[in-house]
């Protein structure tokens, strides 16, 4: 029985032509032009198939492994890596760390071959549902993304803990921080050192969470990017602002993977982390900031303190008291006047937990008090015998004029 063989559409249309150079119908150079061919390729081709005819027509490599290929032994290691020492990583970040620490280059994409023929089937790229493109902004600084990404960072080596992710819309780059919680303190705190680093974004996208978004009034966090001049854009769901959430989700797989690699189980530890080797890092493999204007403003002239805090108002008491967080505060005389009782007086917390009280444009003396202040009693008042009040009696006689 004949061996049965399977020919490319190329390969078939030189069967259809090198045939008729054989029996002279067309010469050479036409073959060659129909071919798409050299013409020195044309004569090695036609000497093939005149000596084994049809199968001279196929490619010699066929069935053979690659002379470009990588060798077996290297493939096999490589599988072996990785279902022994990173069984949870994806290629990409696999490819990398066989560069970083085993001196082996393979694109990411060779990679995901081999172990998918070697039965990973979490390295397949997921299919993600389309949604409509919005174009990136054209200048670092013009819109950045913002959002809190609660996860077991250190896979139970220290507290659950948020991923505070800051990233630029136009150029990628990411400024990330880990915070207890995803709090008024912990953003305000995110924010400062964000500015104090790139300077003061245009405008920023984020969602409808209580410490950005309030019905009736302004939060310390609205009110503080509205003091620096920020633009405050709410999404409407969490596809809109899908560079950061994307940005979340690989953070999630790389990120967990470093921090497990350098052994660290605490917040402070995995700041000085990212501040010193993982936000580089990220950035130059995924952001892109070459020929793109920063249009950032200068933090020139901004008291952050005053700024970055927790401000609300009290009204002064007769006695020159206030209320706050079911406390009485004293206020006490100094080189400024006090506030007249029932003016409105300007309290503000730092986020190094200080207390701070102003009352147009100066700061006012202050004590705690623990107790509520002492009152005076009320006397009460003793009506005279003419009083209306013991003209009258009360009971049956509702309505019975009565003098006593």
């Amino acid at each position: 029985m004949e061996p049965i063989l399977t020919m490319s559409l190329k390969e078939r249309d030189r069967l259809i032509v090198l045939p008729q150079v054989c029996k002279e119908q067309l010469t050479v150079r036409e073959a060659t032009e129909l071919l798409f061919i050299s013409e020195r390729q044309t004569y090695r081709i036609l000497k093939r198939f005149r000596s084994a005819g049809t199968k001279g027509l196929l490619h010699q490599l066929r069935g053979r492994p690659s002379n470009r290929g990588y060798p077996q032994a290297l493939r096999k290691r490589v599988v072996h890596l990785f279902w022994h020492d990173y069984r949870d990583y994806g290629p990409t970040f696999f490819s990398e760390k066989l560069v970083e620490y085993h001196n082996i280059s393979v694109d990411h994409e060779t990679v995901r071959r081999w172990l998918m023929a070697s039965g990973g089937t979490a390295v397949q790229r997921k299919k993600r549902p389309h949604r409509k493109y919005r174009p990136r902004r054209s200048a670092i600084g013009e819109l950045v993304q913002f959002d809190g990404s609660q996860h077991d960072w250190f896979e139970g080596r220290g507290p659950r803990c948020v991923l505070l992710h800051a990233i630029d819309d136009a150029s990628g780059r990411a400024f990330l921080r880990f915070a207890p919680s995803e709090d008024t303190a912990n953003v305000l705190q995110t924010w400062r050192i964000y500015c104090q680093r790139f300077g003061v974004p245009r405008s920023i996208y984020i969602d409808h969470d209580s410490v950005y978004y309030a019905d009736s009034k302004l939060t310390d966090v609205g009110r503080a990017m509205k003091t620096l001049g920020v633009e405050m854009i709410f999404a409407n769901s969490p596809q809109a602002k899908g560079r950061v959430e994307r940005g979340n989700r690989t953070h999630q797989d790389r990120l967990i993977k470093e921090l497990r690699e350098q052994n660290i189980g605490t917040i402070a530890e995995a700041n000085r982390f990212l501040d010193t080797t993982y936000c580089d890092k990220h950035n130059r493999l995924f952001a892109s900031t070459d020929h793109l204007a920063d249009v950032h403003r200068s933090i020139d002239g901004y008291d952050f303190d005053n700024i970055f805090c927790f401000q609300t108002e009290r009204q002064v008491r007769n006695d020159y008291t206030i209320s706050l967080d079911g406390h009485y505060v004293q206020l006490l005389t100094g080189k400024g006047p006090l506030p007249p009782p029932k003016h409105v007086v300007l309290v503000r917390r730092f986020l190094d937990n200080s207390l701070h009280i102003s009352w147009k444009d100066h700061e006012l003396r202050y004590e705690c008090i623990h107790t509520k202040p002492h009152q005076l009693p009320r006397k009460a008042p003793n009506p005279p015998p003419s009083h209306p009040w013991r003209l009258y009696r009360l009971g049956k006689a509702r309505f019975g004029r009565t003098r006593l």
